[in-house]
């Protein structure tokens, strides 16, 4: 299932530099029906026709790789208003959001922390409170959520 996720990688960014567009997540589940999901995001705002055009363009590739061989679902969308961040890339990402991060140890007697998203630096998310700037360790962070 990895080297799906590998490969649709591998064949969509070229189709998302031409676009000006980021992914954000490949999720490949074989539940009853098998579900290739990518999820893309354009900062000022992705559109039905950006993932129109993905969908049409990235499904022509894997017809023609017949890199899943059997029937399978293709849905292409953005991430959500408040969408949860899975993995480190999207802290960059997602410059500029409003974020909530709840900590698995408390820092500063506090396990909430609400912000604008200022990005990553040495493994630490960077979170703008009024104007205040909070660094916290990716390791100590239990759950993120973009909160728009």
């Amino acid at each position: 299932m990895m080297d799906v996720v590998e490969e649709v990688r591998k064949l969509i960014l070229p189709i998302l530099d031409e676009l000006d567009l980021k992914l954000v997540d490949i999720e490949f589940t074989k539940e009853n029906r098998p579900i290739l999901r990518v999820y893309i995001y354009d900062p000022k705002g992705t559109t039905i026709k950006q993932c129109e055009i993905v969908s049409r363009r990235l499904g022509e590739l894997l017809d023609n790789k017949d890199l899943i061989p059997y029937s399978y679902i293709l849905e292409i969308s953005s991430p959500g208003l408040n969408r949860k961040l899975k993995n480190k890339e999207e802290y960059e990402i997602f410059k500029g959001r409003n974020i909530k991060i709840v900590l698995k140890e408390p820092m500063d007697k506090k396990n909430v922390f609400t912000g604008v998203l200022e990005g990553l630096e040495d493994d630490k998310v960077l979170i703008k409170d009024n104007d205040k700037l909070i660094k916290i360790d990716l390791d100590n962070i239990s759950k993120a959520r973009l909160n728009d």
